[in-house]
């Protein structure tokens, strides 16, 4: 079948709210009760339709800044006088380079766009760490930086969000969240950036139900109580809940940690031995659940992967992890910069209210030219190092930038192209 899909950054999709009662994390492995979903839909958040809806003025605001985005760097005319000063919040303590990629990409187009800047940068773990992060905030806003990246995961996040936005002090840019909250629309973020969650999970949940026949026992694993979790895994969950013959038979929060997904595998696989399929909400996760899978010899269990970085496309290469999507992860460094880049021009009017970056579903049967193609363009600023490791290593054409493929690998993608391996 065909081993790779695309979804185009304009496409858009239904997303349901967040829930709004999650204010525990959970500190242990917690099987959740099928009559006890988080995922009642609960108003505030906007996705990319109903946001493009009322304010269709947006649409070509996002269409011209994903040019800039795809373009080479051009430098800013006049340079601000002095270093703009950049802080980034991040819980990037995990096996996805996400997060420290995106601080990479940015700052090499910073670079390139010949903008002066300092970046200070604080990574705590997922899903947890609130205490930690409370403090690197503060301790990044006593920096009084011009921009602000952090996150929305947790319902402790808006509180912590909606005090810096009270204080109009800094630029706030927030990263892995493509729908904006109504509630804030009267003092914006500068920017949401990221990877539409819900676009991403239907792409693979598509395929994932095609493979199985839409027939089968699966186990749900969560990322933590939170946004990522009901955007992810309540968008996979309700997609299977459309076909009578796909059965759920359990479902773990894991806070994003490779163990606790370990252990539910175990569990699933001890009292479910015709478990068909798993759906892993992040790449943690689905590491875990391989592990389990590989060491009951049950690898005939489909699996998936999140995000594409560099631990999941090994896997994909070893024959282990079937699927996954795969972010074009520089394309949000790159924005973050962009947009700086506007503000500094006077012209913050042209920077989108969002911007999601465009993502291609892969199979482990794409040919190795076409895979090496894509972790080039994904990663043309941020190296073609380890996820976690930060090697000033650039891939791919014009000096990094996104640029041709190679004779080879150009034509190998042409070739699946043909074979209609891109929809």
């Amino acid at each position: 079948m065909s081993p790779i899909y695309c979804r185009n950054r304009g496409a858009c999709c239904g997303l349901t709210g967040l829930t709004a009662g999650i204010v525990l994390l959970l500190q242990s492995l917690v099987p959740l009760a099928a009559a006890a979903s988080p995922y009642a839909a609960a108003p505030g958040y906007l996705n990319l339709n109903e946001h493009l809806d009322r304010y269709p003025e947006q649409r070509e605001l996002m269409a011209q800044f994903a040019e800039q985005v795809e373009a080479p760097a051009e430098p800013l005319a006049t340079p601000p006088a002095r270093a703009v000063r950049i802080a980034m919040v991040y819980p990037g303590q995990q096996a996805s380079g996400y997060w420290r990629r995106s601080s990479r990409a940015m700052a090499r187009r910073l670079e390139r766009l010949q903008i002066p800047f300092e970046l200070k940068t604080y990574f705590s773990r997922p899903g947890g760490d609130l205490d930690l992060q409370e403090q690197q905030l503060a301790d990044a806003l006593r920096w009084d930086p011009d921009y602000l990246a952090f996150t929305l995961d947790l319902l402790p996040h808006s509180r912590m969000i909606e005090r810096i936005l009270a204080q109009h002090r800094t630029r706030l840019i927030l990263q892995n969240i493509t729908t904006p909250l109504a509630d804030w629309q009267s003092t914006p973020p500068f920017l949401y950036v990221g990877f539409d969650h819900v676009q991403g999970t239907q792409l693979l949940a598509e395929r994932m139900f095609e493979l199985i026949d839409y027939r089968g026992k699966y186990l749900m694993l969560y990322f933590a109580p939170g946004y990522v979790s009901e955007m992810r895994g309540g968008t996979f969950a309700a997609a299977a809940a459309k076909y009578p013959d796909i059965e759920q038979v359990g479902a773990f929060y894991t806070n994003g940690e490779a163990e606790k997904a370990y252990r539910a595998t175990q569990r699933a696989l001890k009292q479910h031995p015709d478990l068909k399929m798993i759906f892993a909400s992040a790449t943690d996760t689905a590491l875990g659940a391989l592990r389990a899978l590989r060491e009951a010899g049950r690898m005939d269990v489909l699996i998936n992967g999140w995000g594409g970085g560099k631990a999941e496309l090994a896997a994909l290469r070893r024959g282990e992890l079937d699927l996954t999507v795969m972010r074009m992860n520089d394309d949000n460094g790159i924005a973050m910069a962009e947009a700086i880049k506007l503000d500094l021009m006077q012209a913050p009017q042209r920077v989108p209210q969002v911007f999601s970056g465009q993502m291609m579903l892969v199979e482990r049967s794409v040919s190795p030219e076409v895979l090496g193609y894509l972790e080039r363009q994904a990663f043309r600023l941020s190296g073609g190092a380890d996820d976690n490791n930060n090697n000033d290593n650039d891939e791919g054409g014009r000096r990094g930038e996104r640029g041709g493929a190679s004779d080879m690998a150009g034509d190998a993608l042409a070739n699946e192209l043909a074979a209609g391996a891109l929809k």
